[in-house]
């Protein structure tokens, strides 16, 4: 391999492992009301110093004129069209249309830097063994970069199982296409944790990851998307762990991990939640407020923060705004 082995994060095969042929990759391309930044996309992937195997654009039900931004490179991808589903939806779509032995995903808002798939190939020449291969990538805020992926938390090589249900520690990897298609591809019930929840099945049922630890993908932080939506996402990465806690192939310290993960992910969202009827004037923000006062693992501060909020929501507003502000400052790319 080419590049630095000290970028490597791989684990100890469980057997000896032959380095073998450099697999194929189809870049795939969710995109919904995407016309504005779907072009830039595809060219990040056609730009490639190792070229895909195939691109796949799967519009969404876009009612903006998609069609019109991809025309100019019919030529070179393969696009399909459906009625909008959520990107999960259209992941599977795409990869139900994919002939490559690996499908790498891409937002429609997103960039891959040149070297990308040359990176993926050649770790996936080298271990053949991995049905997951990724990359760092960079987070992107205004075009300006504002941190990468693993600058806070590392890239775990050992027991993989008990990290993934800790953490989303992968982000739009290259998936053994075959492994992806057994495990039923993306829950299309999940609109935002639908990614780390498809990790997690795969890891859990035996795949396991490596990483060039290279940032290769520019990942843009935009205000308002989905993603940004820290309720929501937090609601949804409960609903991810309680799924989980019932895989019956978890140990016994598994399954007491999940749930201790799963009364923390309850914990945050109900913070999150009382804190965004906040920040929003919410009618309900006194009652939220009040559920933080008697939930779970509340610390006495936070206790008492949120009584505060109960009695002045005004006064809380003004100071949970503060904080953010500072707290923006400090992490821009966003808290680990």
């Amino acid at each position: 391999m080419s590049r630095s082995a000290a970028n490597l994060r791989v684990p100890v095969p469980a057997r000896e492992v032959a380095p073998g042929g450099a697999p194929t990759f189809s870049v795939v391309i969710p995109a919904y009301q995407a016309a504005a930044t779907v072009g830039q996309a595809i060219e990040s992937v056609l730009a490639q110093t190792r070229k895909p195997h195939e691109v796949i654009v799967c519009d969404d039900g876009s009612t903006d004129d998609l069609l019109g931004a991809v025309e100019p490179y019919l030529d070179r991808i393969v696009l399909v069209r459906r009625d909008n589903g959520g990107g999960a939806a259209a992941l599977n779509t795409a990869i139900r249309q994919a002939t490559g032995d690996f499908v790498a995903g891409l937002d429609a808002d997103d960039a891959y830097l040149p070297q990308r798939i040359e990176a993926l190939a050649e770790l996936g020449a080298m271990r053949p063994d991995l049905d997951i291969l990724a990359t760092n990538m960079y987070f992107e805020r205004d075009g300006q970069i504002v941190g990468h992926m693993y600058e806070r938390r590392e890239f775990p090589v050992d027991d993989q199982r008990r990290a993934i249900l800790d953490w989303c520690f992968l982000f739009h990897p290259a998936v053994r296409r075959s492994r992806m298609l057994e495990i039923g591809g993306f829950d299309t019930g999940l609109r935002i944790a639908y990614d780390w929840d498809c990790w997690l099945r795969l890891i859990l049922s035996g795949s396991r990851a490596g990483l060039l630890n290279e940032p290769l993908t520019r990942y843009r932080l935009v205000s308002g998307s989905l993603s940004d939506d820290r309720p929501r996402s937090l609601s949804e990465r409960v609903t991810v762990l309680r799924k989980a806690s019932h895989d019956p192939g978890l140990s016994s310290e598994e399954r007491a991990f999940v749930a201790d993960r799963l009364e923390a992910a309850r914990h945050r969202a109900l913070l999150a939640e009382a804190r965004s009827a906040l920040r929003s004037r919410d009618d309900g923000a006194r009652r939220k407020a009040l559920a933080v006062v008697v939930g779970p693992r509340m610390t006495a501060s936070t206790r008492l923060k949120a009584a505060l909020a109960v009695l002045s929501p005004r006064a809380a507003r003004s100071t949970l705004l503060r904080r953010e502000h500072r707290e923006k400052e400090r992490f821009p790319g966003g808290r680990p």
